[in-house]
């Protein structure tokens, strides 16, 4: 009987090697060959680049291969209703699922283990490990698969400025910037967006809302922004388009929280 394949599902972290847990190393090094699905875009071979400084920090004798495919484009459908974007979204993951199984199919021999790494934490608004688990279960041979948690973005965000994600009683909610932007904004108390590629925080103006926001979290060039959000709204929109300009892409996560009112005396009237 052939030995079975093996893919590992590696979260690396927001982008520091110094992020990676110790099983995640542990994963890494018993990998024989990474896949690396590179994006197109202005700036974004850096994206590569950092994972394969971590591979070498890992890895530094290079005993493993490499195969690096085009990803396909993210698609920009924020402006769409829901059934269209699903629908766009559902068109993408397919064509990543085809990218997926020629991988595991060609790429990997008998008993080899592959590893994807993946950024932040493979179970937050990513769907590569729903995406490789439909791929392995219609495959005619069995490929083992690893799911390793790492270190998100929203963890990052809330130790670089210094607080928990939410107060004492309270909940906190973790959406996207498409969902940003439909939510009312009334109903927020305690909000993490990630993937916001309209700023959809100017919603929120107003609102009597703190916000504590993070662009490439974790990384060298790291930049944080806080106070209350219509003070610092300007100086945030100017950040943004500044760093966009100077890299071509931007990664941010923010946290939305409605300030506390202050506490009413309950004592007697009488």
């Amino acid at each position: 009987m052939a030995a079975m394949k093996h893919c590992y599902l590696i979260g690396i972290g927001p982008g520091h090697p110094d992020f990676l847990t110790l099983q995640a190393v542990d994963a890494m090094r018993r990998v024989d060959v990474f896949f690396l699905l590179e994006k197109a875009g202005r700036g974004k071979d850096e994206l590569t680049a950092l994972r394969r400084e971590i591979m070498r920090r890992v890895r530094p004798h290079g005993d493993y291969r490499e195969v690096r495919v085009p990803s396909p484009p993210r698609p920009r459908a924020v402006d769409r209703d829901g059934a269209a974007y699903r629908a766009i979204v559902a068109d993408w993951h397919a064509e990543k699922r085809r990218i997926f199984a020629a991988l595991l199919t060609r790429e990997l021999g008998n008993g080899d283990s592959a590893g994807l790494l993946l950024w932040g934490d493979p179970a937050l608004y990513d769907q590569t490990v729903s995406m490789v688990q439909a791929v392995v279960a219609e495959l005619p041979e069995r490929v083992g698969v690893t799911v390793i948690p790492g270190i998100s973005a929203v963890q990052v965000l809330a130790a670089r400025h210094r607080i928990p994600l939410n107060r004492v009683g309270e909940s906190v909610q973790i959406i996207t910037g498409r969902e940003a932007e439909q939510v009312d904004p009334g109903c927020v108390h305690n909000v993490v967006v990630m993937l916001d590629y309209n700023a959809s925080f100017q919603r929120f103006v107003g609102q009597d809302m703190d916000i504590y926001w993070g662009g490439y979290l974790g990384a060298a060039d790291e930049v944080l922004v806080s106070g209350p959000l219509d003070a610092v709204l300007d100086e945030l929109l100017r950040v943004r388009a500044a760093l966009r300009e100077q890299k071509g892409w931007l990664m941010d996560t923010y946290l939305l929280r409605r300030r506390e009112s202050p506490e009413v005396d309950a004592g007697d009237d009488g």
